[in-house]
């Protein structure tokens, strides 16, 4: 059986990719559990190691019921 894919998807950036996902948890207002989080893209570091090069970038999708 085929399960049907979540059509609403968002984007999220941050420095990290844990910090891309609690933005996105904070911006949904929706516990980790129900999200799906697609990662597409590390974060990249900086001249000497500083952050902020590259961000991270995910996409989510909330768990179907």
């Amino acid at each position: 059986m085929l399960k049907k894919e979540n059509k609403i998807r968002l984007e999220f950036y941050g420095i990290s990719v844990d910090d891309a996902v609690q933005k996105a948890i904070k911006e949904l207002n929706v516990p980790r559990e129900t999200l799906v989080v697609k990662v597409v893209s590390e974060e990249k570091k900086g001249l000497f190691g500083m952050e902020g090069e590259k961000p991270a970038k995910i996409i989510v999708s909330l768990k179907r019921k």
